[in-house]
């Protein structure tokens, strides 16, 4: 499969298509997804960042990093969130390569640790995230799973 994994800084044009995208999946309004990518494209920090699998011109996986992901641990940051690869492409190492792209680009912009939240058990073990706490998402009552990643 080819796919080329791409940062919103670097593809700005995407924006809007990225945003819609990103909404159709997680149900966030599209305004914060186009805000927090202006952020991205003309704040010149190295949170937030955008990140999304290309085969061709259509995103098959994408993720960003922001500061909290909506829950309780402010102290936990940055975040990866919104992960997310499109069904037909699941199963061919997207999400790992999206997972990896980030820590490495992460890390040569000063940052070495990444959270993330999620309910998913096991699934970020197999790309050398380690479980770190249970927490509570903002606006539910079940905790959820948080893992921290240190580059290598």
């Amino acid at each position: 499969m080819n796919y080329k994994i791409v940062r919103i800084t670097d593809r700005p044009e995407l924006k809007e298509t990225a945003a819609q995208w990103f909404h159709e999946k997680w149900y966030i309004p599209t305004e914060a997804y186009l805000e927090s990518m202006d952020d991205a494209i003309n704040g010149g920090s190295a949170v937030p960042e955008w990140y999304m699998a290309m085969d061709g011109e259509r995103i098959v996986g994408g993720m960003g990093v922001i500061e909290n992901d909506f829950h309780e641990r402010k102290d936990l940051a940055p975040n990866v969130c919104a992960v997310f690869t499109e069904p037909e492409y699941r199963c061919r190492g997207i999400a790992g390569a999206l997972l990896d792209f980030i820590s490495k680009d992460m890390k040569s912009r000063g940052i070495d640790t990444l959270y993330l939240i999620t309910s998913h058990e096991s699934l970020y073990e197999r790309f050398g995230w380690e479980f770190f706490c249970m927490a509570k998402p903002d606006d539910e009552d079940e905790l959820s799973r948080i893992y921290i990643h240190r580059a290598e």
